[in-house]
């Protein structure tokens, strides 16, 4: 039966918990570009890359068998135990002084980032399936959690650190985060309430892992890769890009990443919302399709071009007898060229001012390519033209883009776990585990794919690149199940309508 009031609290209960569980699983990203670059640990890029990794790593993985502990046992007693885990292996993080153990008590905290599969399989059993969407969509906004850690962690690593002059003190950051899940675990468990699924304590692991087998968990899985696991890969890769792109300081580049990353996580509940009320299928025809478009804008990269331009050639032979800034003299014949310093430069063009430029701009000029002295032939070249194109990817274009982006996969995260318990009801924590699985590891293996782009092409917006591609094959796939499902439940309509649409057009259509 459903009962409102204590759904409420437990959904309350269940989205700031997720908040601090997803705040502490981006630690790394933040705290170990810190200690690298004030020369704390001399680690590697790929080193460095690893570190920041791993977190995702291990809460994606954890997040199947947590999700069957959560169907078994319930999400209550689940919760607080993970909080806890989490909590002591981020303490000890605070004592790390090697690679190594840097490494291990990252895998241990990182088992925060299942709380996902824990707060979906406990949401989902006390609300029913007309609410599910806008509910999971509520609790999903604790991904703003990744938000917190990139506006407030560096903040608060440079007054723990007395700006970078007790660099010591960043090991009380762990501590702290260590404390609030520590606070977070017993408040969790003293004001929620405990239920289980129905059958959830005497079904075999078997019958558990039986939804494994069909299509569409996997179909699901690769939505919430592409909607998930591209949200939590662009909340660590944005800082370094805007930092390489737009030569901005780290603390900035969080801040520009907050602009993604926090209205992501909140419009999560919006995207329950319209799930419930227009169903996942068609909000994902729009999540997917605003994506391909801007990702098709944000491919084109910052970039400077020359090319050859208009030169000037002789109009008869002779030889050279001047070259000054404005002419080329041969015998008693001038000619004029543009020379390089009558041309704005790039600097006066932006005012002195960096990324203020929103179309491309290109200026021209004209270099001698003879000398004094040289006797020259009818038609010979006299001065190459050289075309400058720089096109300056504005950051705040670039900002609103990647701002739309995040608002989509927000909006698309609920609308992929509104399929879950619409497709299998009394499987969400297992399903609902294996979906976070496969998202939880696009949140590993994005930045690693992003890292090996950048390396073989130098471009940064490759990224766009993926995100592009991997949304069109999502995309099509969602388009011949819709379009497989209506041919076997209304062919005849489905006939209907492409007969129309081939003769007439969409008019014709609208008009039937």
């Amino acid at each position: 039966m459903f009962d409102k009031k204590k759904a409420n609290v437990v959904l309350i209960m269940n989205t700031i918990a997720f908040t601090v569980c997803f705040a502490v699983w981006m630690m790394n990203g933040v705290l170990i570009t810190f200690l690298v670059d004030n020369g704390v640990f001399a680690w590697s890029k790929s080193e460095m890359g690893w570190l920041i990794g791993i977190p995702v790593l291990t809460g994606s993985l954890v997040r199947l068998p947590v999700g069957i502990l959560t169907d078994k046992y319930g999400g209550r007693i689940v919760y607080t135990i993970l909080m806890l885990v989490a909590a002591l292996a981020t303490f000890l993080l605070s004592y790390a002084n090697s690679y190594t153990e840097f490494m291990l008590a990252s895998l241990g905290f990182g088992i925060s980032g299942a709380s996902f599969a824990v707060g979906i399989a406990y949401t989902s059993v006390w609300f029913d399936k007309e609410h599910q969407g806008t509910a999971l969509g509520i609790f999903g906004a604790g991904n703003a959690g990744a938000a917190l850690t990139a506006m407030g962690a560096p903040t608060l690593l440079n007054y723990l650190t007395a700006n970078g002059t007790m660099i010591d003190g960043w090991r009380n950051m762990p501590k702290l985060y260590a404390a609030v899940l520590l606070v977070m675990a017993v408040v969790f468990y003293l004001f929620t309430y405990t239920k289980i699924v129905e059958g959830g304590q005497t079904r075999t692991m078997a019958e558990r892992l039986a939804p494994l087998k069909y299509q569409q968990v996997w179909r699901f899985g690769l939505y919430y890769f592409l909607v998930f696991g591209g949200f939590v890969a662009l909340a660590q890769w944005l800082i370094p890009y805007y930092v390489n792109v737009y030569t901005i300081s780290v603390a900035t580049a969080g801040f520009m990443t907050s602009i993604f990353s926090l209205p992501s996580g909140v419009i999560r509940a919006v995207g329950g919302w319209l799930s419930d009320k227009f169903g996942a299928r068609p909000v994902m025809y729009i999540v997917l399709g605003v994506i391909i478009f801007c990702s098709a804008f944000l491919i084109v990269p910052r970039m400077e071009i020359r090319s050859p331009g208009q030169g000037i050639m002789a109009l008869k032979s002779g030889v050279v007898t001047a070259i000054n800034d404005k002419q080329i003299t041969i015998g008693d014949s001038h000619y004029p060229y543009k020379n390089k310093n009558s041309v704005p430069s790039i600097i006066s063009l932006t005012h002195g001012e960096p990324n203020v430029l929103v179309f491309p701009t290109t200026t021209f000029w004209q270099e001698p390519a003879v000398r004094v002295g040289e006797k020259v032939a009818k038609k010979q070249l006299l001065a190459r033209g050289v075309t400058h194109i720089f096109f300056q990817a504005n950051v705040w274009i670039f900002t609103f883009l990647v701002f739309i982006v995040g608002i989509m996969m927000g909006i698309g995260k609920a609308a992929v776990y509104k399929f879950i318990p619409e497709h299998f009801p009394k499987d969400v924590g297992v399903v609902g585990g294996i979906v976070g699985v496969v998202g939880g590891l696009g949140g590993f293996v994005c930045p690693v794919i992003f890292g090996y782009l950048l390396r073989w092409t130098g471009l940064w917006t490759t990224s766009w690149m993926f995100f592009f591609g991997l949304s069109v094959v999502c995309l099509v796939w969602l388009h011949i199940v819709a379009r497989r499902m209506m041919k076997a439940r209304a062919p005849e309509l489905l006939r209907e309508l492409e007969e129309k649409i081939g003769a007439n057009g969409f008019e014709a259509v609208e008009g039937a």
